[in-house]
């Protein structure tokens, strides 16, 4: 196991007395910092313990400030990281079983350091339950707000399931272009929430009566050639008046950048909610292309949408288009060696389209 570990001036002592006593016992240490007691902010430091983890170059994370308070802050302010700051045996070992928490913090100034070793002993040694605490542990990531803009994670039931049945090597084309379709209209749901209303005045049957209804649909579909085409259907019988606009980019094999050979959106794009539609974010180049093109052509409100996500793809979507929404059914692992999504499900357009 790979053991980030950081901490500021006040954690510098433990950090090292506890990093000693790993390795000794056969982890492998990667230390952020700080390396003295010379005065320093914790931030730094308990933002790269979070970035290590939340990258994947180390499997969990120790932080340690003064007081463990201000460390665990700072960790949590990194997507993906669940961060428990620990003052006892009991809270280390129910932070992983409860709350899968890859990142333990403590304070230098609170607790003696033989507590410290018992209390990352017993946290590297306990497992995560699972079962309704993996529910409560996805509602905590299904929004995340940063600096960088707004990721929603789909927690919806329907949506797993079927984004399972898509991941399955034997599910045939036909049901795959269901599932998306399924999946689509469930994620434009929420997608819409903040559509404009307005009150209206009708007559039910018994009386009359002030209702809400649409102020407009003045929405834009655009599907990344080929494989966003599995969303449009689905997402045009829920917003039937929708415009569609399409936007062709093929990745180079060797660089993996998006390259554009079609660009076609409403004439009226800057008056539009845009909802820019792709199965798979991986290296993240072909949705911030695609994106680039939109501004260009005047598209403002631009929201993102798509199935899988890698954190990769995540990160620099975020950083290129702060102002843009992203929509994701499942955020898995990493990208392997050619860019493709682990887990993942394939090539989401072959497997759409029947093709390899």
């Amino acid at each position: 196991m790979i053991i980030a570990i950081g901490c500021d001036h006040a954690g510098f002592e433990l950090k090292e007395a506890v990093k000693a006593r790993l390795e000794v016992a056969g982890y492998q240490m990667i230390d952020v910092g700080t390396h003295s007691s010379e005065s320093v902010d914790y931030p730094q430091y308990g933002h790269a313990v979070g970035r290590t983890v939340a990258e994947g170059k180390a499997d969990r994370g120790i932080a340690i400030c003064g007081s463990g308070i201000g460390i665990s802050i700072a960790c949590n302010k990194i997507p993906g990281i669940r961060a428990a700051l620990c003052t006892s045996v009991e809270m280390a070992e129910m932070c992983r079983r409860h709350n899968n928490a890859n990142v333990i913090c403590m304070g230098a100034r609170m607790i003696p350091e033989k507590l410290a070793f018992d209390m990352v002993d017993k946290w590297l040694e306990t497992g995560f339950e699972g079962g309704k605490h993996e529910r409560r542990i996805n509602q905590l990531e299904t929004e995340v707000f940063t600096k960088m803009g707004k990721v929603m994670v789909f927690d919806h039931p329907l949506i797993q399931h079927k984004v399972s049945l898509m991941r399955d090597v034997r599910t045939t084309s036909k049901d795959f272009r269901v599932l998306a379709k399924e999946v689509a209209l469930l994620m434009a749901f929420e997608v819409t929430r903040d559509l404009p209303i307005q009150d209206v005045e009708i007559e039910t049957p018994m009386c009359k009566t002030t209702v809400k209804e649409l102020a407009g649909e003045d929405i834009a579909i655009i599907p990344i050639l080929r494989a966003g085409l599995g969303f449009v259907e689905g997402m045009l019988e829920l917003v039937p008046n929708a415009k569609v606009g399409h936007i062709g980019l093929y990745r180079d094999p060797v660089t993996h950048e998006a390259i554009e050979y079609y660009c076609k959106l409403p004439e009226d794009i800057d008056k539009r909610k845009i909802i820019v539609v792709d199965p798979m974010l991986a290296t993240g180049g072909s949705a911030v292309a695609a994106i680039d093109f939109i501004k260009k052509r005047g598209g403002k409100d631009i929201n993102f949408m798509c199935l899988i996500a890698a954190p990769e793809g995540i990160d620099l979507l975020t950083n290129a288009h702060p102002d843009v929404h992203i929509y994701i059914a499942a955020k898995d692992e990493k990208l392997d060696e050619n860019a493709y999504i682990l887990p993942g499900l394939g090539d989401a357009g072959d497997r759409l389209f029947g093709t390899k």
